[in-house]
């Protein structure tokens, strides 16, 4: 018998995401000084957890905030966590702290996202790495990674694109399984699908805007990829990192991350400042 979609059980949602964690029950039962057998019936349905034991086993199961409220409304509860759009009132203080977070950071690109990787905010160091993208790809929502690898994107400029597409697709593929959202995995097999590199492991060296030959060694960083890329008649390498909100108590907030771009070397930074 074909159960309806609202009629999903919290135990058959929380036996999905221990077994997506990969974690069997009586491990979940000592994260959550619970027992294996009580953690048995609640999957089974012999047993209805309490609001705060679903949330509990929730935080151990490491589940997204959106997915929590699945939980609770599949127990019989009611939401506990928000959805509030970036546009209403109440996020006016975050929105301008991200503003102002991201001006400071200028003349180096920064960018925040939601959950799709589209972008909801950047500064105007991001606006130096869009020359000559397809107008498509630049109209709202504004996804980071089409905008990345689409042939008509920032892909061809991309000198390192073999690695770096890589890197993207590997952290695309590890949050759809995380979040287990069918929304992000189908981004991930469009995104896929893009012509890849003939060499995914480019070693050789790196050709210029004029078609000059940089030293290979110029592009190594031992300590984390860099993204490579021509722009402004040269290449500027950078290193990202990817923040996220502390223990955040709203769906929207929890799905933001704030991408920023470290130039990797003096003279991607010389660059950028004398732009700027």
């Amino acid at each position: 018998m074909t159960r309806k979609a609202d009629d999903v059980r919290v135990g058959d949602l929380l036996r999905g995401w221990r077994r997506l964690r990969g974690v069997t029950q009586l491990e979940l039962a000592l994260k959550a000084d619970s027992s294996a057998r009580h953690i048995s019936f609640v999957e089974t349905g012999r047993s209805t957890p309490s609001r705060s034991m679903v949330l509990h086993l929730a935080e151990h199961l490491d589940v997204p905030v959106r997915d929590r409220n699945s939980l609770l409304m599949a127990a019989g509860y009611a939401p506990s966590y928000p959805e509030t759009s970036l546009a209403s009132p109440v996020m006016t203080t975050l929105r301008a702290g991200l503003d102002q977070l991201l001006t400071a950071y200028e003349p180096f690109p920064a960018l925040v996202m939601d959950g799709m990787y589209d972008v909801v905010a950047a500064n105007k160091g991001v606006g130096m790495l869009l020359e000559g993208v397809a107008g498509h790809l630049l109209r709202p929502p504004l996804n980071a990674m089409r905008l990345t690898l689409h042939p008509q994107g920032l892909a061809p400029r991309i000198r390192n694109l073999g690695e770096w597409r890589a890197h993207l697709l590997e952290r695309m593929d590890r949050q759809a399984t995380l979040r287990s959202s069918d929304a992000l995995r189908g981004l991930y097999e469009e995104v896929a699908a893009y012509p890849a590199p003939a060499d995914s492991a480019h070693t050789g060296p790196d050709r210029g805007a004029e078609g000059r030959t940089e030293p290979q060694a110029a592009a190594v960083h031992p300590y984390a990829l860099p993204l490579r890329i021509e722009a402004g008649g040269q290449v500027l390498s950078f290193i990202s990192t990817a923040t996220t909100f502390n223990t955040p108590m709203d769906v929207t907030v929890s799905e933001l991350a704030v991408e920023t771009f470290l130039p990797a070397d003096p003279e991607t930074a010389a660059a950028l400042r004398a732009a700027g």
